[in-house]
């Protein structure tokens, strides 16, 4: 049996089931209502917005920013940050080659034919993605594919100066652009 407390009579008193009971349903059903205007409201704001809006929310969405990147970089959980973000601003030309620009390409992949990709296409023999999302997230296929054994920096090194980078001088040109904008402590 189930006791209240009262603090006028100082005593307990017991509560019937019955009473009990139509208390916890009143309660659900009000909370039950309260959820359900609150989501009717949200969902009405939403079916409000014209569908120009709409496309100005995910253009806002989809924007770059070198910020989203690290913050995407951050929940990609890749072992080595610095070094992605360092690849990303390289192969770009921090972000201002026709690559990036007009293909949304930051890591200079070429589209993928052994393994599973986000390309959308081939754009002057680059892989070209619908946004700079799915270029990241592209590179982490690849990153997954290839490059999750690796357990030091100097065994992914040697990975991208072997099979990744056709540049002699990659490997020391990332270097640099790790230590000259403190790439560590980004992440």
């Amino acid at each position: 049996m189930l006791y209240r407390y009262d603090k006028n009579k100082l005593v307990y008193t017991p509560i019937r089931y019955g009473e009990l009971i139509l208390k916890t349903i009143l309660v659900t059903i009000s909370l039950s209502m309260l959820v359900g205007i609150t989501t009717k409201i949200k969902d009405n704001e939403i079916e409000n917005i014209s569908l120009e809006e709409k496309l100005i929310i995910i253009d806002e969405y989809n924007e770059f920013s070198e910020e989203k990147l690290i913050y995407k970089i951050k929940e990609l959980n890749f072992r080595f940050p610095h070094i992605i973000l360092a690849q990303a601003k390289l192969e770009t030309g921090n972000f201002k080659s026709h690559s990036f620009l007009n293909g949304n390409n930051m890591f200079g992949m070429k589209q993928a034919k052994s393994r599973a990709n986000t390309a959308q296409g081939t754009e002057f023999g680059h892989a070209s993605y619908d946004t700079w999302k799915e270029s990241l997230y592209d590179y982490a296929l690849y990153y997954n594919a290839y490059l999750n054994k690796l357990r030091t920096e100097s065994q992914y090194y040697s990975y991208l100066s072997q099979n990744y980078a056709e540049d002699p001088e990659y490997i020391s040109k990332l270097k640099n652009i790790i230590q000259r904008e403190n790439l560590k402590n980004k992440f």
